[in-house]
């Protein structure tokens, strides 16, 4: 690793494998042999086109995606996703039941951090009628009643029938909460949800997304994630897609539908290639270099393997700073993120004190997100087991001189 490579534990955009940035910046100047730089190539050449398809491929090989689901290249971030979800859904209702009230249709929201609740209040602004309702809320069961500091129990959950859509965001990246990918009672509720066939269960997987295997990925609708935590730099998002959630959406117009517009439909990017414009070519470009990197290494279960350890290390001194009255978790045990590990310092000027040791150390991005304050240590996949040693060292070093000062 170059010496002059400092520990980035900022939240996105975020770390990437220093392999990867030599192979790119190579690719800046030659991609694939071509005699032309990647930031320069045709998306329509033929070299580009097999590249993208290529990059899909070991997405579908890595996470055993289904051929019962698409995968997309689109921009926007996960933002966009909060609309095109509701925008395609939506059509996609109106075709299914076309002489049902708007009224009647009705898009379940499971609210667990800042970002599902922002995609909730996307949805109320794009909705036309059709009802957004909250299935569950994390707020209503925390000690203040106002703050994400967990998961909603399931007997919390109530979801709707024939919904429009069921949306929740598996892991939030400004709280630190994340649902379990194993069963028990921090897991996302999947045996509580409606029977129907062909479930328009939608995932916001954005700050998670190739940590760790997805569960029962083929009984979503939509998968969506910015590339920026674990796969690229900003600008291109991954969104899987069951088939048959890929609708004309002009062909819901005459059904209390609403002109979509094409950068957010599916369909036009599933008939090509992800490519009805310009896609993000470089973006996509470091997503295919770090997916390679990771088949080498074991794929997404050693990604796992990887970042049980890592977030095991954080954890176990924060819970230890936690116990001498330094650290104060802001999650509830066991409910907390694998990636984004969030915590507060107690004591007058104690947490810049923590930030300035950081900084002195090569220790960077882990200040908290502006809405919520407090420290946050994200654990995406390039973020290497050297540099949370060095953060957990100095975690502990940090308890030893608050406590004894």
């Amino acid at each position: 690793m170059a010496a002059n490579r400092l520990a980035n534990f900022g939240a996105g955009p975020s770390a990437l494998p220093e392999s990867v940035l030599v192979e790119a910046a190579q690719g800046l100047l030659n991609f694939n042999n071509t005699g032309i730089g990647i930031a320069e190539i045709s998306h329509r050449s033929a070299e580009f086109n097999a590249y993208i398809r290529h990059t899909a491929q070991l997405i579908r090989e890595q996470l055993d995606v289904p051929p019962t689901h698409e995968i997309l290249f689109m921009q926007g971030g996960g933002t966009a996703q909060f609309s095109a979800v509701v925008l395609n859904l939506l059509a996609r209702h109106r075709l299914l039941h076309p002489a049902m009230d708007e009224k009647d249709r009705v898009l379940d929201y499971v609210l667990s951090g800042t970002w599902s609740q922002a995609s909730y209040t996307e949805a109320t602004r794009l909705a036309h009628g059709a009802t957004v309702r909250i299935a569950a809320d994390s707020r209503a069961h925390s000690a203040d009643r106002k703050s994400f500091d967990g998961l909603p129990p399931h007997a919390a959950y109530s979801f709707s029938p024939n919904p429009v859509l069921i949306y929740y965001c598996e892991n939030e990246t400004v709280s630190g909460t994340q649902f379990s990918h194993t069963d028990g009672p921090d897991a996302f509720p999947f045996h509580l949800l409606p029977t129907e066939p062909l479930l328009p269960l939608v995932a916001d997987y954005s700050s998670s997304f190739m940590s760790r295997p997805i569960p029962r990925l083929a009984d979503h609708a939509v998968i969506f994630a910015g590339a920026q935590k674990n796969l690229g730099p900003a600008g291109t998002s991954i969104v899987i897609v069951r088939k048959d959630c890929i609708v004309d959406v002009d062909a819901a117009l005459p059904f209390g539908g609403y002109p979509v517009p094409v950068s957010l439909a599916y369909a036009p990017y599933a008939a090509q290639d992800s490519m009805p414009n310009t896609p993000s070519v470089f973006a996509v470009y470091v997503v295919g270099l770090v997916l390679e990197r990771m088949a080498a290494l074991g794929g997404v279960q050693g990604c796992e393997e990887v970042n049980r350890r890592k977030m095991d290390s954080v954890y176990a001194v924060l819970w230890e700073g936690e116990r001498r009255g330094v650290f104060r978790p802001k999650v509830r045990r066991g409910q907390g993120s694998w990636m984004n590990v969030t915590f507060g310092v107690c004591g007058d000027g104690a947490e810049k004190r923590f930030l300035d040791g950081a900084e002195q150390r090569g220790l960077k991005g882990l200040k908290g997100h502006r809405s919520v304050g407090g420290m946050r240590a994200s654990l995406y996949n390039a973020v290497t087991e050297e540099w949370v040693d060095k953060l957990v060292a100095y975690m502990r070093e940090f308890i030893e001189q608050e406590t004894t000062a």
